[in-house]
């Protein structure tokens, strides 16, 4: 049931018209501005879409971090917080949907 719902979501999202938005999202802007040499808008770009269905504002701020100190990751990832260990569970599930969703970007 759950894989469906993301599948319809994931469709839903490759039929939205996201080009030519005024501001990017804090994550298109923080993959913009890296130093990942796989970086271009179009990738950039499609990891935002994704993030903006699957975590909230808050969530996307934090993970925008990750690409300037990829530190702050690991650092979470080890976290004995309950909190962090909420967070880690949504970050991995939306970096897998932005995986299998950007791969071809």
């Amino acid at each position: 049931m759950t894989k469906m719902i993301v599948r319809a979501a994931l469709a839903a999202m490759s039929f939205s018209c996201f080009a030519g938005a005024a501001s990017a999202g804090p994550i298109e802007s923080a993959c913009l501005r890296s130093d990942r040499g796989a970086a271009n808008r179009a990738l950039c770009g499609c990891i935002q879409q994704v993030a903006d269905f699957t975590l909230q504002g808050g969530d996307q701020r934090r993970v925008a971090g990750f690409f300037k100190d990829p530190e702050k990751a690991q650092s979470v990832k080890m976290s004995k917080s309950s909190s962090d260990d909420a967070f880690w569970e949504r970050y991995t599930a939306f970096s897998a949907q932005a995986e299998a969703y950007c791969a071809a970007q």
